[in-house]
């Protein structure tokens, strides 16, 4: 499975400059593509509701939050999006290139695996990145 050069330089870009909130990639003609890219005013709620209901997805969502302590900080999640829905030939296409697609992008921090949106919402994240 090959990865398209423009996947690892949005990664770069959201990981260094913080110019984007959120990037989705799909699988097309054997390679991973971009598919979605969240500006840094999106929310949580705006990248979930980027994702289709019955299509897999990858995706990096950079979540900015507070601790306990009272400090600002922001964690680089990894998203394998797999419905239920979709077909069973796209969830075998996606889960065999994870592994593979994760290890191109250096700097991902908590990897999330979710099959509906409730396996993904808010509280999760949250509960995840602290």
């Amino acid at each position: 499975m090959a990865v398209n050069d423009e996947c690892k330089l949005k990664f770069l870009e959201l990981k260094s400059k913080r110019n984007y909130r959120f990037i989705t990639y799909k699988i097309e003609d054997q390679q991973v593509i971009l598919d979605k890219i969240g500006g840094p005013n999106e929310t949580y709620e705006d990248f979930t509701n980027s994702l289709p209901a019955n299509e897999c997805r990858y995706a990096v969502f950079d979540f900015d939050f507070t601790t306990d302590e009272n400090c600002q900080k922001s964690k680089i999640f990894f998203i394998a999006w797999s419905p239920d829905t979709s077909k069973v030939r796209m969830k075998m296409v996606y889960a065999s290139s994870k592994d593979r697609f994760k290890r191109e992008l250096d700097g991902i921090q908590v990897e999330l695996q979710a099959t509906d949106p409730s396996e993904m919402s808010f509280d999760i994240i949250k509960s995840r990145a602290i």
